[in-house]
């Protein structure tokens, strides 16, 4: 059953729909995941608070692609829902191509200056070899790492999501086999957790790319185009919210990881990378929804379709509400097995990760609230709504938690900052949905 973006969404057609982009979601989320548990098992917990350190400046790079992709889709799904198909083809290609340029800037800077710029967010000297190695194998794919994210948005704008979780389901197959052997079976450590997961970036754009290029019955195709500033500057205003919050999260990732180490030393950083990989997993389910339901809402705003606006507000909202309790309890339940499974070797740190995770799932249980905010309002081609709320959630009321609650309850303070800057934002998130109710008529 081909399910259209024009079509009127039931639960079940709206599930079906998003399902591929939540398996995409999470399947790229594998990337990290995989490197820190063969890491971390096969290399130790210095290596692996290496990755843990450097990750987050390079993933604010990848933001890049998020903020294309939903400011881009946003903007092609409005523009398919007014019936200009050729226009959305358009800037479809204007878009990739502009990405694509970009990205091969990023990754020259990044080869060139990591070394000063890991010195400077406050990577020790034990782990700084670590750092430099892993990220200058990783910057190196930076332009396909760029487009793999902002096509997972692309394919289901262009009502081919399951194409873009075959690709997810590939490259992040590809990535565990490809850590388990340069890694586990190879002994190549730090070097081959790299290696396996810039392989598989850039397979994973490169395959979009090749499949938008050549004949195919989605609604976007990559062809010739012109240069549209306009297009340009809203694609970038819709979607700057997913920049902000993707830099903001890895600007708290430093954060933390320099208050962890005040508190706890290098067994903090790698318990806190414990805790980022399995929220990456939790996340992605919020962000993969959301990301799928995204050009639903923009086609029909496009269209002015008011009564279907209102359907899809009250289905989304009640799904999220479902989520967020089911990964609340999963949290729970999963905080000791997947702390054994990447730092079981060492009893300490085991430990210490526990009691973080269950603190720190309680953050699951409103930060899909939060997370469909920013989505919701980027859809709507509302960029500043969805900045305000990404920027306030992490800049402002995360940065604000780790600061202050380690003052009074010293590490306990830091796993206890992300749930309450979490139910901020949600009240936040509710606020902006409430008041702009009548503006676009959902």
């Amino acid at each position: 059953m081909r399910i259209r973006l024009s079509d009127h969404f039931t639960y079940k057609k709206l599930l079906l729909f998003t399902l591929p982009s939540i398996m995409m979601m999470i399947f790229t989320s594998i990337y990290g995941v995989v490197d820190g548990f063969f890491v971390s098992n096969f290399a130790g917990k210095n290596a692996f608070a290496a990755v843990n350190f450097i990750i987050p400046f390079l993933s604010i790079w990848g933001g890049l692609g998020f903020m294309f992709g939903a400011g881009g889709s946003a903007l092609i799904g409005k523009t398919l829902g007014e019936g200009d198909h050729e226009k959305a083809n358009r800037i479809f290609s204007l878009i990739t191509y502009v990405s694509l340029i970009l990205g091969g800037i990023l990754a020259v800077f990044c080869f060139i200056f990591l070394e000063p710029i890991a010195v400077s967010i406050g990577a020790t000297p034990e782990i700084l070899e670590d750092c430099l190695l892993y990220g200058r194998i990783i910057a190196l794919t930076l332009p396909a790492y760029i487009l793999q994210n902002e096509f997972q948005a692309f394919s289901i704008a262009a009502e081919k999501p399951q194409f873009g979780l075959i690709v997810s389901l590939i490259t992040g197959c590809g990535n565990i086999l490809l850590d388990a052997l340069c890694v586990g079976i190879l002994g190549w450590g730090i070097a081959g957790a790299a290696i396996a997961t810039a392989i598989s970036q850039f397979a994973g754009g490169i395959v979009f790319l090749i499949y938008f290029f050549r004949p195919n019955d989605s609604l976007l195709h990559l062809s010739k185009t012109t240069m549209d500033n306009k297009a340009l500057i809203k694609t970038v205003s819709n979607g700057v919210s997913e920049l902000v919050n993707n830099v903001s999260m890895c600007v708290v990732s430093m954060l933390y990881n320099l208050q962890l180490i005040r508190y706890a030393g290098e067994d903090g950083v790698a318990a806190y990378g414990v805790l980022m990989y399995v929220s990456f997993i939790f996340y992605a389910i919020f962000i993969g929804f959301t990301a799928g339901s995204s050009p639903i809402i923009s086609y029909h705003f496009g269209a002015q379709n008011h009564t279907e606006l209102k359907n899809l507000r009250k289905k989304i909202i009640r799904l999220i509400a479902i989520f967020s309790v089911l990964m609340l309890f999963g949290g729970e339940l999963l905080a000791q097995p997947f702390s054994y499974l990447y730092v079981g070797y060492d009893a300490d740190l085991f430990t210490l990760t526990c009691r973080g995770f269950y603190i720190f799932s309680f953050s699951f249980l409103f930060g899909g609230m939060a997370v469909l905010g920013s989505a919701f309002f980027t859809a709507l081609n509302d960029g500043m709504t969805s900045a305000i709320i990404s920027f306030l959630r992490t800049m402002v009321f995360q940065i604000g938690a780790v600061l202050l609650l380690p003052l009074w309850f010293g590490i306990d303070g830091i796993w206890f900052s992300l749930v309450l800057a979490e139910i901020a934002a949600f009240f936040l998130t509710i606020f902006y949905i409430v008041i702009k109710r009548k503006k676009y008529h959902y």
